[in-house]
Formats: structure tokens, sequence, C-alpha cells
């Protein structure tokens, strides 16, 4: 079933709550951006998981793989240089270390990530994540748990970073619908840090 996104096609919603989300285009520059997502798509060792729903297993419509600090998190792969140096751009930015960060590979528009709250409790209860997009801009919305009229919406440019604040995981979901549209490819990277 198709998720059509529920807000303009450009920019931001009006009223994003900035003590949620904090919303910066060009951290990358677009030469870079083009190789970083080519180099990405390339060498990254990309998995398709499965998720469970009402008593059936589901293919996760999105590639993706995991990276961190090795010796403290399990199943992860180790940092690359890339990886590393983009960590050192977005740390300052959040005012945390991560030692995580996980890749979402988004072929084209019928990948995607349903209504969700990164909850799990290896983040602790108030989780901090900060994410690059690279390649294909998309709608990242989010809305209130208890209110779905309270919605809102950002266009994730390529080379962009958004930062999800604390709280944000508590009250509120977000996704990356899918689209009619043709889509070119995305990889985001959602930096974490796992306790």
């Amino acid at each position: 079933m198709e998720q059509l996104t529920l807000f303009a096609e450009t920019g931001q919603s009006k009223g994003l709550p900035k003590d949620l989300l904090e919303y910066q285009p060009g951290l990358i520059d677009p030469t870079t951006g083009d190789w970083l997502l080519e180099k990405l798509i390339r060498e990254t060792p990309w998995k398709q998981t499965t998720q469970k729903l009402w008593d059936k297993e589901y293919l996760t419509p999105r590639l993706t793989c995991w990276y961190g600090d090795t010796d403290r998190i399990a199943g992860t792969l180790p940092w690359t240089p890339e990886l590393q140096t983009i960590r050192g751009m977005v740390e300052p930015l959040a005012g945390i270390t991560f030692n995580s960060v996980l890749l979402n590979y988004y072929r084209d528009g019928n990948d995607s990530v349903t209504w969700h709250s990164d909850k799990e409790s290896i983040m602790g209860s108030q989780p901090i994540i900060a994410s690059v997009s690279l390649g294909q801009v998309r709608s990242f919305d989010i809305r209130n748990k208890v209110n779905h009229k309270e919605h809102y919406s950002v266009r994730l440019g390529h080379g962009s970073f958004l930062l999800m604040k604390s709280g944000l995981q508590e009250y509120w979901e977000h996704r990356i619908a899918k689209s009619n549209k043709l889509m070119k490819a995305r990889v985001n990277l959602t930096f974490r840090l796992v306790i």
C-alpha cells in the first residue's frame, strides 16, 4: 500500500518544533556528497532484514548496515575512514559523542520506513540521533503520538544534517514515506549513542 507524504513538496512545515528537531542544509558539499553516496552504495555490505507484523514476516523496504565501536557493540562493523570523518562533523553539532551509525539505503521511491519511534532501550530513555542524508531529497515526516493532526515535515536535502533531540522519540513518530514519483538513490546515516 502506497504511503503519500502529508506535507508540502519543498522546505519545512511552518511551526516545526525547534526544541525537538534541528535542520541544517549543506553540511556536506554536493561534490563530496556525490562521491560519498557512490562509495557507500558500492562498498557497504548492505543487508535486507525481515520484520514481523501480525505473525507474518515481511522484507524491510530498504537496505541497512550497522557500524560502530566493535569492542563495545556486538554485531557492528568497524568504522571506515569516511564514516569517522562524518562522525567528526556531526558530534560538535549534536554536543555528544556517538559510538555507532546505522546506514539506510533507499534504492528508489518504493523504499521507505513506516511510522515509528527509535526507543530501543540500548540508547537510553531520551536518545539523541544525528542524521546525515546523501542523494535523493526525501520528506522526513513527524507526527504527535497522541494527536496525529499535529504533524510536520522537513525535506532532507543532499548533504543535509538533521538532529533529533531528546524527547522526540518519546512523544513523536517519524517516517520516510513511499512515493509514486521517480526517485533516485538515497543513503541516510543515523549516528547513535548505544549505552
